[in-house]
C-alpha cells in the first residue's frame, strides 16, 4: 500500500470506438455502472492507506464525461470517503465535446474539478469524420463556452495532425481556430498506426510531413503566446502547464485505479488486467483486479527518465547520463540540438524533433 501524490483513474467507456485509439475501451454494454464506481473506490482502499492526499487526479479514458452526474457523485464520493482532497492542486477531467450540457459541466465544477481536457481533434469537418468523432467544429467551441460558463479554471484541447490527406493549409486553419477559442492549453499529438486498431493498416506518413506540420503548430502556438513546454503541449502559462503529466515525465510514482489502468510505485510497476467485468468481479469480493506486475530495474528507470525528460523544456540531470557520451552532448550542442547547463541537459524546438532519436544515442 503506497502513498502516491498522483492518481489516474481509468474510465474504459465510449459511445462508440475511434479507429485511431489503442486505449482500452468499449461501449458500456450491459456493464453494472454503479457496480464498476463502486470497485475504483474499492481499489483506492486496496491500494492507497486512509487520508492519503493525493496532489493530482485525472479522470481518462475511455470518456470519463459518459459517467451521468449520479454515478461520477458515487465515485468521488467513494473516493473522498478514504482519501484527503483537502491538498489537490489539479484535478483533470476527460470529455468530448457536444456530450455534456451546462448542468453538466457546472456539476463537474462543484465537485471541485480544476481542469477540463476537450477530445476536440480537429476543426475540420471532414478530419472530424475520418477520425469517427461525432462533434462539429462549432460543437468545439460551444462546448469551450459552456464550461467557461460553468466556471472551469482551466480547458485543454487535444488537436491530431498527419492524419491521412491533411494538408498544412487544413493544420493551419484548425491551429488558428483552436487559438482563437482561447483554451488555456493546447496538445498536439501526431497520429500514431497503433496495432490493432482499424487506422493500424495505413501509409506511415513521411518524416518530412511530420516536421512541417510540427513545425507549423510550433510556430503559430508560440506566436500566439503558449509556452511549448513538452514535444506535445502548449500552455498560455506556468501555471497553466498539467501538474499531473510533469509529475509522470519526471518519473514521480502514480497509482492507477481502473480496469486497463498502469501505476508506478516503489521500483514496481502494475497494470490491471483489460477487463471490465473480471475488474469489477475481483473489488466486489474484496480483492485486488488481476493484472501484471514488473519490477523495474535501475537501467530501465533510467531509460524512461531519459526518454520523458528529454521531451519536455525541463531536459534531464546530466548525472543520467554515461560519463562516456560527453562527446555526443558537446555535439548535440554544437549542432544546436541541445542546451547544456552545469547541471541539466535540455533539447532546443529542433532537438524536440529528434527527441526519440537523441534519446536512444543517449541511453
Amino acid at each position: 500500500m503506497q502513498a502516491a501524490e498522483h492518481i489516474y483513474v481509468h474510465i474504459p467507456f465510449c459511445h462508440r470506438v475511434c479507429p485511431y485509439c489503442a486505449f482500452y475501451k468499449h461501449t458500456p454494454g450491459a456493464t453494472n455502472m454503479r457496480g464498476f464506481v463502486e470497485a475504483v473506490a474499492a481499489e483506492a482502499r486496496l491500494r492507497l492507506p486512509e487520508g492519503a492526499a493525493p496532489r493530482t487526479l485525472y479522470f481518462g479514458g475511455g470518456t470519463p464525461s459518459m459517467l451521468s452526474p449520479t454515478h461520477l457523485s458515487l465515485l468521488v464520493e467513494g473516493l473522498r470517503r478514504h482519501l484527503d482532497f483537502s491538498q489537490l492542486q489539479e484535478w483533470s477531467f476527460e470529455a468530448n465535446p457536444a456530450t455534456f450540457t451546462r448542468v453538466k459541466a457546472e456539476h463537474w465544477h462543484d465537485l471541485g474539478i480544476t481542469r477540463i481536457s476537450l477530445g476536440a481533434q480537429s476543426f475540420d469537418e471532414a478530419e472530424l469524420k475520418l477520425l469517427g468523432r461525432e462533434h462539429s467544429p462549432n460543437q468545439i467551441e460551444e462546448s469551450i463556452a459552456l464550461l467557461r460558463q460553468a466556471g472551469i479554471p482551466q480547458v485543454n484541447i487535444d488537436l491530431m495532425f498527419c492524419l491521412p490527406g491533411q494538408t498544412p493549409d487544413a493544420w493551419s486553419k484548425t491551429l488558428r481556430r483552436a487559438i482563437d477559442s482561447e483554451p488555456n492549453h493546447i496538445s498536439t499529438y501526431s497520429l500514431t498506426l497503433e496495432s490493432g486498431t482499424p487506422f493500424a493498416s495505413l501509409p506511415e506518413p513521411n518524416e518530412e510531413t511530420q516536421v512541417s506540420l510540427y513545425t507549423l503548430a510550433h510556430e503559430l502556438l508560440t506566436a500566439a503566446g503558449y509556452q511549448h513546454y513538452e514535444v506535445s503541449n502548449y500552455a498560455k502559462s506556468s501555471l497553466e502547464r498539467s501538474l499531473h503529466n510533469i509529475a509522470c515525465w519526471i518519473g514521480q510514482d502514480y497509482i492507477g485505479l481502473g480496469p486497463g489502468a498502469c501505476g508506478t510505485t516503489m521500483g514496481a510497476r502494475y497494470e490491471n488486467a483489460h477487463d471490465t467485468t473480471r475488474y469489477i468481479a475481483a473489488l466486489s469480493q474484496g480483492q485486488l483486479p488481476p493484472g501484471k506486475t514488473e519490477n523495474l530495474t535501475l537501467a530501465q528507470r533510467r531509460t524512461e527518465l531519459i526518454g520523458l525528460g528529454l521531451r519536455t523544456d525541463q531536459g534531464i540531470p546530466l548525472p543520467l547520463i554515461p560519463s562516456e557520451k560527453t562527446n555526443i552532448l558537446r555535439s548535440l550542442a554544437d549542432e544546436g540540438l541541445c542546451h547544456l547547463t552545469p547541471t541539466r541537459l535540455c533539447l532546443t524546438p529542433r532537438g524536440f524533433l529528434l527527441a526519440d532519436e537523441i534519446a536512444l544515442q543517449l541511453i
